[in-house]
């Protein structure tokens, strides 16, 4: 039995106009799709799908804009447990290197910090109020690299990732899931789908899931229950409405793998610090969060040339955490320590309105899109960050309860409200289906209030910013498009000057050239990119040892990127980046290597899909990542590659049994450090038993 006749659609073909699945929030689910539009020879027909890139529908062949995409099926395939694993196998994103941390995903694009969305709207993740998407709940992840604001308004320079949900279905279809694998993992989980009447108007979906697994560190663990059910509405063959709810529930003791560089990077006396050594108070820490939302998504053609698109969510976030944390070097092999508490609520409305305009003439094609959107994020709680904590810690044998829980009176009552209106324009222009220019203008008002309501001290920023963007490419006949484009975003502090002045926004620009690469007849795609990012109003120390606005960072990079198949049951995923990232830490150590960034990333993934009698089922998949050296100041962290592998088997049409190894040679190495320094996840091994229909 095949992956097609396993799924029931044939398998996925990547070719130039949908070489992409960039796809974005209002698509249809990829099968659906497939079945749709799947052709008699198993070649999916061309397909226009709306995207991240441009918040409307457009091939991604034909965007000078960065872009990477990891659907469902590559989700599954890798059996990817949190965010941060899905782009393991993609150019330009740095995960993994503060280890398996298991209440924060961590990425870092083109050398910086990014923002999170969810189905197109940002996702609050403001200090320790992280809100973790769950993989088993989505149909694809999205990552549009470098500045992003022109759409999405406030970002960090890095980019965005876009998370997008499983919705309806029009085919009746379902799965159960049972899995089982090291430190104590263990899931079920359902995902059921289809018309809710014969008219087939109304389609629902649910999918549900408990797991359970120890963290990477001794003594800490973390359970979740997920339920996110979905209803879509076609009220006519011009209006839908997809409504859209989740529901999820994250209870453990938090995995901090914060060590310090003796005893990892450099040698001691005593050898070298255990990987799995637990620096914190497992019988006093906690992770305790409850997220739900619920939103939906509207659509309206209003005649031939004009359609209207509204997004809204309502987010609420409860979190009670306690973390403490190695914190320095106290004495021979003695570390002193810190706790950081917090215990509160994040509420957040996000609403996106979108007019998009679409006329052609005989020699072009023009895409106009005008969008409003506000985002509105309340912060409710108290909070604490001690940097002494219980007594000293031995760094080598850890003993623990040698603490005093934290007083009410080291608390502070925290109260921050942010809110942001944007009104954005871009107009996506062909001609003769050889040129195609970009451009875009964004005006944002951002304000943020920081009270602490214990000593009533408020910080105060109030931003309005203009962004531009712009892009041109080049269609030619054989596949290649060459491209260059210009992006700009800001990202307001929230904070104020050492003489209460507020701070400018960091506002970054950025220049790319490239290339992109689907030609009719391979089922792939290539893309090259050249980029220059620089951050601007970087805040340094000034001599006086308080923070200016005076700094500047900035990374250059190459990124080359493959997805193709090589023969018809042999499939190939291959990455390479070169990151060259710099930064002004004060005024006199200006120009550093930026800490955590390696030059050289690498990998290569390898699916191949067994035919024939004998094997006919059976899928084996293999990889590599290797991570250049990279520097903390004096600091210089060795490079490392590790190895992950999957196998799976079609046992009937319904039944499929799957294992997953990641590190596969259980390689003991430290991913990076910044200050401390962070040992990279141990071996893992996942089997995963499905059922469907």
């Amino acid at each position: 039995m095949s992956k097609a006749s396993f799924t029931g659609i044939q398998p996925l073909r990547l070719h130039r106009h949908c070489f992409v699945l960039g796809i974005a929030t209002a698509a249809a689910p990829l099968v659906g799709l497939a079945q749709d539009t799947a052709s008699s020879e198993g070649v999916l027909a061309p397909l226009v799908i709306a995207e991240t890139a441009l918040k409307v529908e457009a091939p991604l062949a034909e965007t000078p804009r960065p872009v990477s995409v990891v659907d469902e099926q590559e989700l599954e395939e890798r059996n990817v447990q949190s965010l941060d694993e899905a782009f393991r196998y993609r150019a330009g994103v740095l995960s993994g290197h503060y280890g398996a941390d298991n209440n924060t995903d961590w990425f870092k694009i083109r050398g910086f910090d990014q923002s999170t969305y969810q189905d197109g709207l940002r996702i609050y993740r403001e200090g320790f109020y992280q809100w973790l998407p769950e993989p088993y709940g989505l149909e694809r992840v999205e990552v549009f690299k470098g500045p992003s604001s022109i759409l999405y308004g406030e970002a960090p320079p890095g980019g965005l990732i876009n998370a997008v949900s499983k919705r309806p279905t029009r085919e009746a279809r379902g799965r159960v899931d049972f899995g089982i694998g090291t430190r104590g993992y263990h899931r079920i989980g359902i995902d059921t789908s289809g018309p809710v009447n014969e008219s087939e108007r109304v389609q629902y979906r649910l999918v549900g899931l408990y797991k359970s697994r120890d963290g990477d560190l001794d003594y800490t663990e973390n359970d979740r229950v997920y339920v996110a059910p979905s209803m879509n509405i076609d009220f006519s063959d011009d209006t839908s409405l997809t409504l859209l709810a989740s529901l999820q529930h994250d209870d453990g003791i938090p995995t901090n793998p914060f060590k310090l560089p003796y005893g990892t990077v450099q040698d001691t006396p005593f050898g070298k610090v255990d990987p799995q050594t637990n620096y914190s108070e497992p019988g006093y820490d906690r992770d305790r969060r409850t997220q739900s939302a619920l939103g939906y998504e509207l659509e309206h053609a209003v005649n031939d040339t004009w359609t209207f698109e509204q997004n809204l969510r309502y987010s609420h976030l409860d979190l009670d955490l306690r973390s403490s944390y190695v914190l320095a070097r106290s004495g021979e092999r003695e570390g002193s320590r810190g706790l950081t508490l917090r215990d509160g609520t994040t509420e957040s409305w996000t609403v996106d309105n979108r007019f998009v305009g679409r006329w052609a003439t005989r020699r072009t094609e023009n895409t106009l899109l005008i969008g409003l959107d506000y985002q509105d994020l309340q912060i409710r709680g108290e909070e604490a960050d001690l940097f002494s904590f219980g007594a000293p810690i031995d760094l080598f044998d850890p003993q623990y309860g040698n603490f005093d829980p934290v007083p009410e009176s080291a608390r502070i009552d925290r109260a921050i409200d942010t809110r942001q209106t944007g009104l954005y324009i871009q107009n996506q222009f062909r001609l003769d289906d050889r040129w195609v220019l970009l451009g875009g203008v964004r005006y944002d008002d951002a304000k943020t209030d920081n009270v602490n309501r214990t000593t009533g001290v408020t910080q105060r920023s109030d931003d309005d910013e203009f962004s531009f963007s712009g892009g041109l490419m080049y269609l030619a006949d054989n596949g290649l498009s060459p491209y260059l484009s210009y992006t700009e975003s800001f990202d307001p502090l929230g904070r104020n000057t050492a003489e209460g002045e507020l701070y400018e926004p960091r506002e970054g620009q950025q220049w790319e050239a490239g290339l992109k690469y689907a030609p009719d007849g391979w089922d792939g795609y290539a893309t090259l990119a050249v980029f220059d990012l620089e951050e601007s109003n970087t805040l340094i120390t000034s001599p006086a040892g308080f923070q200016t606005q005076a700094g500047t960072r900035e990374s250059q990079g190459v990124e080359l990127e493959t997805v193709g198949y090589l023969t018809d049951s042999l499939q190939a995923t291959a990455t390479y980046s070169y990151t060259s990232a710099r930064v002004d830490q004060s005024v006199e150590q200006r120009n550093l290597r930026a800490a955590l960034i390696p030059r050289h990333q690498a990998s290569l993934w390898l699916d191949y899909a067994f035919a024939g009698d004998v094997a006919e089922g059976l899928t084996l998949g293999g990889g590599g990542r290797y991570v250049g050296e990279s520097v903390d100041g004096d600091i210089t962290v060795p490079d490392y590659t590790v190895f992950d592998a999957a196998v799976s088997y079609d046992v009937s049409p319904q039944w499929r049994a799957q294992v997953n190894v990641t590190n596969v040679f259980d390689k003991e190495y430290v991913a990076s450090c910044d200050y401390w320094c962070y040992y990279g996840e141990s071996r893992g091994v996942l089997g995963n038993l499905s059922y469907r229909w």
